[in-house]
C-alpha cells in the first residue's frame, strides 16, 4: 500500500468510502449487508487501508453504525475514521436549527445534537477527520452564519480533542471554495472534492484542486475517482483507445493511477461494493506507477470525446426528493448511452414500464435543487422522453 504523510500520520493513498456498501433487501427496503460489508472492511484493514470515510446520511444513516461496528474489533490507534456534519441538508431560520427536504422529520436544536449522535453511532470518543458536508453555493450562508456558529463549534470540538483534524467536502465552484478558505484561513486542514480525469475538465475540478493545493497549501481528499463506476464502464471507442496503449491495464487502473501524478492528493476514496473491486484496487495502490506523458495524452483525448455526457455520479440524492419515485441515476446512465452510442438495443431496462419512464417526470425541480452536480434533471428527463417517444 502506498502511504502519504499527513502531519504526524501516514495515511493510505487508497481510502475506504462507505456510501456504496453491499446491500440486501429486508422487508422491501435496501439495507447494508453487514456480513459482506465486514468482509470488505476486513480485507481493507488487513491490506493496509487505514482511512475510512462515512457520513451522517450514507445508507439512510446506517453507514456510521456499520463502520463503527466493523472497525471496533481493531486497535483504535491503527485506523482513522472520517465523518461529516450534514449542514448542506440543514436550515437556520428564526433562530431555530433544523433539517430540510427529506430529512425534515429529524429533530436537532444544536450542531452538538448531530455530532454527539455520530460519535455514539461510530463507537468512538473522537473523529480523526471531521468534515462540514458539501460546502457549496447553497450551503455557504448556513456554514458562515455567525449566530449559529457552526465553524466555531467544531473548532471547539477540535480544541477539546473530539476532532483531530477538521476539513470540509465540497461540490461547489472553485471561487466559492477559495472564498471559504480565505474567510477561515488556518482553520481547515484538508478539503474533499470530486476529482477524476473526466471531471478535471467537465466540472473544472482542476481549478478547485489548484485553489486548494497550490494557493492555500491544503491537501486534497478525492471522492468519486471513477465517477460512480462511469470511468470503469467506458464507451467502446474509449476502452479500445486505452487497450491500444496498455493492453493489460484495466480501466480502473487508469483512473486510479491518474492521482499519482497529482502531489496534492492525500487520499483517494473508493466506494467498494464487492470483494473483486477491493482486491483490484488494493493491487493498483500497492505500487508507485504514475501515468506517462503518452498515457496522459490518451486520457485527454478520451475526455474530449466524453464531454457530452451528463455528469451524474449516482449519489442518488435526487431519488430521495423525487415525488414520482423515478430512478434518476439509472435513467441518466441510459440517456448518456443513447446520446453517446445511439444504441437502444443495449439497454438493460424496459423503458416502457410506466414507473421507469422519464415521461413520468412532472418537472418540479426538487431533484435539481439537491443535485451536487447542479444537473438540470427535468430538462434531461424531458429530452429523454422525447427521444423514446420517437422510437
Amino acid at each position: 500500500m502506498i502511504y502519504k504523510q499527513f502531519k504526524d500520520k501516514k495515511l493510505s493513498l487508497l481510502g475506504m468510502g462507505n456510501m456504496r456498501l453491499p446491500t440486501k433487501e429486508v422487508d422491501g427496503a435496501k439495507v447494508i449487508d453487514w456480513e459482506k460489508g465486514r468482509e470488505i472492511i476486513d480485507y481493507a484493514y488487513n491490506n493496509g487501508i487505514n482511512y475510512f470515510d462515512t457520513a451522517f446520511r450514507y445508507h439512510g444513516g446506517e453507514s456510521e453504525l456499520f463502520v463503527g461496528d466493523a472497525l471496533s474489533k481493531y486497535p483504535r490507534d491503527t485506523w482513522y475514521i472520517a465523518s461529516k456534519f450534514p449542514g448542506h441538508m440543514m436550515k437556520f431560520e428564526g433562530h431555530k436549527l433544523g433539517f430540510k427536504g427529506y430529512l425534515s422529520n429529524f429533530h436537532c436544536d444544536t450542531p452538538a445534537d448531530v455530532f454527539n449522535e455520530q460519535l455514539e453511532k461510530c463507537k468512538v470518543d473522537h473523529f480523526d477527520f471531521y468534515l462540514l458536508h458539501n460546502l457549496c453555493e447553497s450551503a455557504y450562508d448556513f456554514y458562515t452564519n455567525e449566530e449559529l456558529g457552526v465553524v466555531e463549534y467544531f473548532k471547539k470540538m477540535r480544541d477539546e480533542g473530539k476532532i483531530t483534524h477538521l476539513g470540509f467536502s465540497s461540490h461547489g465552484r472553485a471561487d466559492t471554495i477559495d472564498k471559504f478558505l480565505t474567510k477561515y484561513e488556518g482553520v481547515f486542514e484538508f478539503v474533499q472534492i470530486q476529482l477524476n480525469y473526466l471531471d478535471a475538465k467537465l466540472q473544472d475540478a482542476m481549478s478547485k484542486y489548484k485553489v486548494i493545493w497550490e494557493k492555500h497549501g491544503i491537501p486534497v481528499i478525492v471522492m468519486e475517482p471513477v465517477r460512480g463506476g462511469r470511468l470503469i464502464n467506458l464507451p467502446q471507442k474509449s476502452a479500445e483507445q486505452l487497450k491500444a496503449v496498455a493492453p493489460d491495464a484495466t480501466a480502473a487502473s487508469w483512473a486510479f493511477r491518474y492521482f499519482q501524478n497529482l502531489p496534492g492528493v492525500q487520499v483517494v476514496l473508493s466506494g467498494m461494493t464487492t470483494m473483486e473491486q477491493i482486491v483490484e484496487n488494493v493491487d493498483i495502490f500497492s505500487k508507485e506507477n504514475p501515468l506517462s506523458d503518452i498515457e496522459l495524452k490518451t486520457l485527454d483525448e478520451i475526455v474530449n470525446d466524453m464531454l457530452k455526457l451528463v455528469p451524474c455520479t449516482g449519489c442518488r440524492y435526487c431519488t430521495e426528493e423525487c415525488p414520482m419515485g423515478l430512478d434518476i441515476p439509472k435513467l441518466i446512465a441510459i440517456y448518456n448511452e443513447v446520446k453517446n452510442d445511439g444504441d437502444m438495443l443495449s439497454f438493460n431496462m424496459d423503458v416502457n414500464k410506466d414507473e421507469e419512464n422519464p415521461a413520468r417526470c412532472i418537472g418540479c425541480g426538487a431533484c435539481s435543487s439537491i443535485c451536487p452536480q447542479s444537473i438540470d434533471i427535468p430538462s434531461i428527463m424531458s429530452e429523454f422522453a422525447d427521444i423514446l417517444a420517437k422510437k
